[in-house]
């Protein structure tokens, strides 16, 4: 909670200084001053404000900024002025906005996309050997001088919530979530300096996806925080490119790379290493990032919002700002990735459906290779699922907007077709896109426990009971059906909730036909209980506590990842 008046954060509704009412958060905004050339952070008092290092007037300017690294206004001054234009000024951002001096230049989308990377990359390899940062240095010192006591109350705030939220968990069963990014550099120092502990452990998830710069940052991380124990999660089973043109690129709705090869992986490095131990994981996830990421709260461990169901997830600088993130880094010295210096505001994956034009602008000039490759494979993609005009497709972004899998061979793997069986009430014939087998027989365990003793031995039936009342509730086995080469038959048993038994069923079914190892049913099971490898989809019965999680449209639309992903326009 935040007093605007005191200018304090406290644990009350109701200020102990002035008794006025709190803010859950402290309302900050970027101001300007002049004399010093720097931008204030401040909590809004009308329109001035006073600037801490000179005591001046400074003048409101925008709600957020980041600065501009010499390796970026370089690229700045190619693009809108000439080399070295503002070299001994006083550059900032937000987004494609610059302010240079506290006035504003910006550089439209149109104009980027207008650009030559090749003659850029030309350019930069030109003049940067003499792309002086004297001047930034000096100015950024004077940034930190200036907002220390802001960056004081911030970092008190932030320690005390990191110690309040690992009360009750064992100091092993601290997790620090380290992406390579800067958010999660400042959380994972914060972490360890509330905690007096170096030796948390330290999660890396490396999608095979991340910026050049990415795995360079972790590996001096690594080097210099020796006595952190760090674990790299990553999928070692499949290539990106190769489930890819399978399935199709990831979308902005239909990010499978997510589950597959980040949360996934990481899932998998917590059961490794905690088993069913329950874990506290600090996470770098501000509010400000994104629409989404505004919705969820700074503690969190509902089904719905953590990927991860064997944690509980803590966001100790929820309520940053970038501009507070970076004053942080910056005044502490702290390393950082390298990928900022050239202009990204966000160091995921570098060819993320969700970069804006100016990201994929970097990349074609930072990252050539990658960069043609990626694109190559999204035009080509393009022209097999059947676009007119292939290449505008994919460089005006449309791709990104994909929906479904309309014109991708493996869609058809979704496309569970049933009957009503003509001899028995409540039965159903589900195609198959393999033989019928105990991995199957197996998906059906969430809906009961597996009774080998019932069933028609003759047909090869498998019984399921409903594990309280030991009552039969579904049934499942082999069939022949005219039209199908695989086919399943499933009974149900109970017929007070028929339906939702055999949705429950189908949706298994789904997985059977359309599994493609995302982990994602991995990462939503909280007692360890699924297991997803090549030989198949697995599920321990013992450890199997029947929640549903994974056959309830809350958490799997249509029952798997792939049926969304996959499903065609008119099903």
């Amino acid at each position: 909670m935040y007093c605007t008046k005191c200018n304090r954060y406290t644990d009350s509704k109701n200020c102990p200084e002035c008794g006025r009412e709190t803010l859950e958060e402290a309302p900050h905004v970027v101001y300007w001053c002049e004399s010093c050339n720097i931008p204030i952070i401040r909590v809004p008092e009308g329109n001035k404000t006073t600037c801490p290092h000179c005591g001046g007037e400074a003048k409101y300017l925008c709600v957020d900024l980041r600065p501009v690294f010499p390796e970026e206004r370089l690229l700045f001054e190619i693009v809108a002025a000439e080399p070295y234009a503002y070299m001994h000024d006083s550059v900032w951002a937000v987004g494609s906005k610059y302010y240079v001096n506290g006035k504003p230049h910006g550089v439209t989308v149109a104009e980027i996309l207008s650009l030559d990377p090749a003659r850029i990359r030309e350019q930069l390899d030109r003049y940067s050997a003499n792309n002086d940062d004297t001047f930034f240095r000096r100015n950024i010192e004077a940034f930190a001088k200036a907002n220390q006591a802001h960056k004081a109350e911030l970092v008190r705030e932030a320690c005390d919530f990191i110690v309040d939220a690992a009360k009750g968990y064992e100091e092993e069963n601290l997790v620090v979530s380290f992406s390579g990014g800067k958010d999660s550099t400042v959380t994972a120092d914060l972490a360890v300096r509330a905690l007096s502990n170096p030796y948390l452990v330290h999660i890396f998830g490396d999608t095979t996806l991340e910026f050049p710069s990415t795995i360079e940052y972790v590996e001096r991380f690594r080097a210099s925080h020796p006595l952190a124990i760090f674990k790299t999660a990553r999928n070692y089973e499949q290539d990106f490119y190769e489930v890819a043109n399978e399935i199709g690129p990831p979308a902005r709705l239909m990010r499978w790379c997510c589950s597959m090869f980040k949360t996934g992986p990481i899932s998998r490095a917590f059961k490794g290493f905690f088993g069913d131990q329950p874990i506290l994981t600090f996470y770098g996830v501000r509010k400000g990032e994104s629409v989404a990421r505004s919705k969820y709260n700074r503690i969190e461990d509902s089904a719905e919002s953590v990927k991860i169901q064997r944690q509980k997830v803590a966001s100790p600088i929820f309520h940053w700002d970038d501009i507070d993130v970076w004053l942080y880094i910056l005044s502490e010295g702290l390393d950082f990735n390298d990928a900022y210096r050239l202009g990204y505001e966000r160091v995921g994956c570098w060819c993320c459906p969700n970069n804006n034009p100016r990201a994929q602008f970097l990349s074609a000039v930072y990252m050539p290779e990658e960069w043609e490759r990626w694109h190559s494979f999204l035009v080509d993609f393009a022209r097999r699922i059947g676009k007119p005009d292939p290449e505008v497709y994919v460089d005006t972004g449309k791709w990104k907007a994909r929906q479904g899998g309309n014109g991708v061979a493996a869609a058809k793997s979704v496309l569970v077709d049933a009957s009503h069986c003509a001899t028995e009430d409540n039965a159903m014939i589900f195609s198959l896109e393999r033989p019928f087998s105990d991995e199957l027989v197996g998906l059906m365990s969430p809906i009961g426990d597996y009774a080998p003793g019932l069933g028609r031995k003759l047909l090869d039936e498998h019984v399921f009971i409903d594990p309280r009342t030991s009552e039969p509730v579904i049934a499942v086995m082999p069939f022949t059906q005219p039209g199908y080469e695989y086919a399943a038959k499933v009974r149900v048993l109970r017929s007070r909730d028929a339906d939702v038994l055999m949705m429950r069923a189908r949706y298994q079914v789904v997985k059977y036909n359309a599994c493609r190892q995302c982990l994602k049913c991995e990462s939503l099971c909280r007692f360890g209980a699924i297991s997803i490898t090549g030989d198949g989809y697995r599920i321990d019965p013992a450890k199997c506590v029947h929640c549903k999680q994974c056959v309830t449209d809350k958490y799997l639309e249509g029952g798997c990842l792939m049926r969304k992903y996959l499903k065609t326009k008119g099903e």
